[in-house]
């Protein structure tokens, strides 16, 4: 296992760390709460830690289980391949069921954001009968992103292009400046703007993945896998297959998927049974500028989630 997982003290405060086995390696995940089981998974670039204060809130009704994906914090890095698959998010979705039934979880709820979430949805397609409810977070399906490309999408969100360029061209780019890098590029997407809501020591976290060359790659490897094998097993569903399981999306109203998409629940109604979804207040890392809403939505979705959502704190889509 490499890397550390992070603040201790008051984080996850109550929350077990344990270090789960599964068949590709090691992963990292804090533990606590009782109630039925959620798995709570991260985006880029960062770690479990995202879910700190929401994964506190919904642990009052949920057995949450926050995880580090493969390739990051830490987790096992995985071997990267020629055609990226190891870094796919069927592989890693693959990795994390493991990882569930080892903590004794053969059924649960899922929610992520950014990268996390397209775990997640590729969980609930690939294993349907593991899955109860899904929540997706400023994301639509990867193969949407890749088929809607323009050039509002190549300059907004320009890193998917530029990490997925092929080795080693991004990780010597990153490793020449990781301070601007993080600076100009990562807190540009809204990491740590909120007041309040990111202390000094967790934002030190965030900036030291980008000096581990191994972290470096595994990102590298992640959107490589984006712009192949996971847009090649979206293409391949598309029409053909749809999440069985009730499926939440929450987006940044003021971000870039209302600009690109326009009605983001429409790019995804062709993908689930049943979605509901709006958009709420904050940047792309809503989950940590708005953690008391998102908790209360995520909620409110899991208790009844074949009816909707709450109507309490709803902000305007």
């Amino acid at each position: 296992m490499t890397g550390d997982p992070g603040p201790r003290g008051a984080v996850f405060d109550g929350f077990a760390e344990q270090e789960v086995s599964t068949g590709r390696g090691r992963v990292f995940a804090r533990v606590g709460g009782q109630g039925p089981p959620l798995l709570l998974l991260h985006g880029y670039p960062q770690t479990h830690l995202m879910w700190r204060t929401a994964g506190a809130l919904l642990a009052a009704e949920h057995t949450v289980v926050a995880v580090d994906l493969p390739g990051y914090g830490a987790s096992f890095r995985p071997v990267p391949t020629p055609d990226h698959a190891a870094h796919s998010k069927r592989a890693i979705a693959d990795d994390l069921v493991q990882a569930m039934s080892r903590l004794g979880h053969d059924v649960f709820a899922v929610a992520g954001h950014d990268r996390g979430g397209r775990v997640a949805y590729r969980m609930a397609l690939d294993h349907p009968e593991r899955v109860t409810a899904a929540a997706v977070l400023d994301v639509v399906p990867t193969g949407e992103v890749w088929a809607r490309a323009d050039a509002a999408m190549a300059l907004g969100y320009w890193h998917w292009a530029f990490l997925a360029q092929p080795a080693p061209l991004p990780e010597r780019l990153i490793a020449a400046d990781p301070d601007a890098f993080f600076d100009l590029h990562v807190r540009a997407l809204g990491l740590g703007r909120a007041p309040d809501r990111y202390p000094p020591e967790l934002m030190a976290v965030y900036r030291e993945l980008l000096d581990d060359p191994a972290t470096v790659q595994a990102i590298c490897e992640d959107y490589r896998a984006g712009a192949g094998v996971d847009r090649e097993h979206d293409d391949a569903d598309r029409g053909r297959r749809i999440v069985e399981c009730p499926l939440l999306a929450l987006w940044s109203a003021t971000g870039a998927l209302p600009r690109f998409y326009g009605d983001v629940l429409d790019v995804w109604r062709p993908w689930a049974r049943h979605v509901v979804g709006q958009g709420i207040d904050g940047s792309h890392f809503l989950v940590e500028d708005q953690p008391e809403q998102v908790a209360d939505l995520l909620s409110g979705f899991l208790r009844q989630p074949e009816h909707g959502l709450p109507t309490s704190r709803e902000a305007p889509t």
